[in-house]
């Protein structure tokens, strides 16, 4: 694990998007949504964070933020205890200023304090509704090299088809309009086809620049860091952009988050997640996956602890998953200790932690609409 500092300090908010998938974080946030077999959605970019060498990370949570503080704990995984610095996990209400927060300028100025004694010349903010291995080194030079107020990250990718159609004003997502490298224009809920400049809501900015401007927006009653302070100053600050290549999963809604899933099950994309350098996650000692006589697996991505004796076809499975003998599962994903008892039949299936399957039951989703079973829920 690097250790180095980069003189830069990390932000995560872990409830944006919440609203896209409201099955998923019933009791939890959108950081916490179990991924890829054993990890959380917030472990791909705060690794990446630690990866690079930024050691001091704030994660300013909304609501639902037990399972995510069970899942973090110390951060000890992350190499983020530590008597200066570290992992600093802020709820609502822990101080008398600090309150449920609506948009990314009411979450900063809950922490102004906290900013303000900080040494870091930059802070870096992100989502955590994307999973990727992302290099902020490199973003952090680029911002110092192009001397921007604001530098953005963006891929070039469609628009979901669920973002595209979402009446949801909360949770906005934005594409850019470019003139080389440099921000033109800002676009909220964008409608349009094909390839967009869609943003991964990854930003890096000055530490005194960022407090001022939050200062400013807030006294104003601003909610929206993108669209009232960034979208207002296109012609005073100068925000550019940076464009990442690498793979990334984005979490829009349900569906999104099963295909994204699936996609691991091809060699290239699992490799093209996992290739750079190493995710970090809560440790759980548990037994290797046992595969009994008689069972059959094909194709599929399977975490430790699991006890396969029926049949299992392009699925992933996370810790602890148990298929009894004379059950098939097909093109599913069944989080940590699910349980599928004797005789029973899945295809299209997502289900929530801990869930039993009865003997001889059968549930069949589509490939364009799954089925979905909450946690600890009993079929």
């Amino acid at each position: 694990m690097v250790n180095s500092n980069v003189d830069a300090l990390g932000i995560l908010f872990p409830n944006s998007y919440d609203s896209f998938v409201p099955e998923l974080v019933a009791e939890r946030s959108m950081a916490s949504i179990p991924f890829a077999g054993r990890y959380r959605m917030v472990d791909f970019l705060l690794s990446s964070m630690v990866n690079c060498g930024i050691d001091n990370i704030s994660i300013i949570v909304r609501q639902n933020y037990h399972s995510l503080m069970d899942h973090l704990g110390s951060g000890r995984e992350w190499d983020l205890v530590r008597k200066n610095g570290g992992l600093n996990i802020v709820p609502p209400y822990a101080e008398k200023h600090m309150k449920i927060y609506n948009g990314r300028v009411e979450a900063l100025a809950s922490i102004l304090p906290f900013l303000k004694e900080q040494k870091e010349k930059y802070v870096v903010m992100a989502d955590t509704n994307i999973a990727a291995s992302f290099d902020f080194n490199a973003l952090l030079n680029a911002h110092k090299e192009s001397g921007a107020d604001v530098t953005i990250v963006y891929k070039k990718e469609k628009l979901p088809e669920s973002a595209r159609k979402s009446d949801v004003v909360k949770d906005l997502y934005y594409t850019l309009g470019l003139e080389g490298s440099k921000v033109r224009k800002i676009y909220m809920n964008s409608q349009e086809e094909g390839i967009q400049n869609f943003s991964m809501n990854i930003y890096v900015m000055e530490r005194e620049r960022l407090i001022n401007e939050i200062n400013t927006a807030f006294v104003r009653g601003y909610t929206y860091f993108e669209r009232d302070i960034l979208a207002n100053q296109l012609g005073k600050m100068k925000v550019m952009a940076y464009e990442y290549t690498g793979y990334a999963a984005r979490i829009c809604d349900v569906r999104s988050y099963f295909d994204e899933n699936m996609k691991l099950l091809e060699d290239e994309n699992l490799d093209a997640l996992f290739s750079g350098n190493q995710i970090h996650t809560k440790i759980r000692d548990d037994n290797p996956t046992r595969y009994i006589n008689g069972a059959k697996a094909k194709n599929v991505l399977v975490a430790d602890g699991c006890v396969i004796e029926g049949e299992v076809e392009n699925c992933v499975l996370f810790r602890g998953v148990k298929v009894a003998r004379g059950a098939k599962v097909k093109n599913c994903v069944l989080m940590q200790d699910t349980v599928v008892q004797e005789g029973a039949r899945l295809e299209y299936v997502i289900t929530d932690k801990n869930v039993t399957i009865s003997v001889g039951k059968e549930l069949y989703g589509t490939d364009s609409f799954q089925v979905y079973v909450a946690k600890y829920q009993t079929v």
